[in-house]
């Protein structure tokens, strides 16, 4: 069941590269397996509307979700990390959330709430679920977060503190499509999240990752230890960003930026298979996700 949710791959070289950042200075080469498997969101993403169990199995993003992976032959876990109004990098996929009281839709960015807010969603330590989590499509539908084994929202720290230490960290820096970020709302974000990485790190396999092409070149820029992955669909939708819209593009970021390699939707990939030798010929490395139907 695992292994049908898993979505992200490494799928060429095993190598990535040692880019060259707005100071010139190179970084060693950070070297992966010939292929990698990684677990998206840990055991896999839930889909609400879906009639298929295996998509409502185990919470996506949560501890159970990530140490239930940790047990099936992968490399590395995937999951989205934002940070709250008062500084705490938390794991969460969508950039609202949603509860309803007394028949009322209540809908808060996570980045507005404090972390005490955050955690008060879903089902508690204590065995409570004072406010049920609901989640909201693209096309506007509403449906309860429901799934078969239910798990507390978490921390960054969390994850690194009750995460088999053997298991890699793909962190996807999470940013909202419709809102303009400044450099310095964006730098500040990230320090949050680089404090938590540099304490709890241990050696722990990390890479990051982002569809936000500018978090993506700061990242890079502030920190060596770790490679930095350009997200995209490579074309699938369209974006004001034009740095968002084809594998080329993504490529001409990388290179400008000095990033380690690409994760595509694989449909992307399968349209225009000859930017596979174009990425290599950057010589960065390339991950895919997505489902081939």
């Amino acid at each position: 069941m695992a292994l049908e949710t898993m979505t992200l791959s490494l799928s060429t070289s095993a190598m990535l590269s040692s880019g060259v950042v707005e100071d010139d200075k190179k970084q060693e080469a950070f070297v992966f397996p010939k292929f990698v498997l990684m677990g998206h969101r840990g055991f896999g993403m839930n889909m609400l509307q879906s009639p298929d169990e295996k998509m409502k199995f185990i919470k996506e993003n949560s501890l159970l979700s990530f140490n239930v992976a940790a047990d099936c032959p992968i490399d590395f876990i995937e999951f989205d990390v934002q940070v709250t109004r008062d500084g705490c990098p938390v794991i969460f996929h969508d950039i609202f959330m949603f509860t309803q009281d007394q028949g009322v839709l209540i809908e808060k960015r996570v980045r507005e709430m404090d972390l005490h807010e955050f955690l008060s969603y879903g089902p508690q330590k204590d065995g409570t679920n004072v406010k049920p989590m609901l989640r909201k499509t693209k096309d506007g539908r509403i449906f309860e977060w429901k799934v078969e084994k239910d798990d507390p929202l978490c921390t960054l720290e969390d994850a690194f503190l009750n995460v088999k230490h053997s298991l890699g960290f793909n962190i996807e820096l999470k940013f909202d499509d419709n809102t303009v970020y400044g450099e310095g709302e964006l730098r500040q974000t990230l320090d949050n999240i680089m404090t938590v990485v540099n304490e709890h790190s241990m050696n722990r396999p990390i890479i990051f990752s982002s569809f936000h092409p500018d978090a993506a070149r700061l990242i890079r820029n502030m920190q060596r230890s770790y490679p930095v992955f350009f997200l995209t669909n490579g074309g699938c939708e369209i974006y004001k960003d034009v740095r968002r819209n084809s594998l080329d593009e993504a490529i001409k970021l990388c290179k400008e930026s000095g990033l380690q390699g690409i994760v595509s939707e694989v449909k992307a990939i399968l349209r225009t298979p000859n930017a596979i030798t174009r990425v290599k010929d950057a010589k960065l490395s390339l991950l895919s996700y997505g489902q081939l139907k």
